[in-house]
């Protein structure tokens, strides 16, 4: 698919335990294995529900496809260049660890058509 803009280099975290029945911000009910994620409420634009972004570990080259289902409320600055919070399974698919938590991943995002 097309590339609406191009690769980011961020920082991807991962949610952790969620009650049951959790709902994302987009009414879905929360599913911790899936390739979904959110996005931060700081970011300009803001990813429409439903956008599917390419994401890739910078560290193996492993790269999955996310779709955008819900928000979060953290803040990208210089020092802490957060730009996803993924599933827990999105996360270790990608090769992140949580167990030991090792509480972000390096990736590049292209939002995809």
């Amino acid at each position: 698919p097309a590339a609406q803009q191009p690769a980011e280099q961020c920082w991807a975290t991962h949610y952790g335990p969620q009650p049951p029945g959790a709902l994302t911000a987009s009414g879905e009910v929360f599913d911790n294995n899936a390739d979904t994620a959110a996005t931060s409420l700081s970011r300009q634009p803001q990813l429409p529900f439903g956008t599917r972004v390419q994401v890739t570990n910078v560290a193996n080259g492993r790269s999955l496809v996310v779709r955008i289902n819900d928000r979060g409320t953290f803040v990208q600055t210089p020092q802490e260049p957060k730009c996803l919070d993924l599933t827990d399974g999105a996360f270790s698919r990608l090769g992140g660890s949580l167990n030991p938590d090792a509480g972000h991943i390096v990736v590049t995002q292209t939002v995809l058509n």
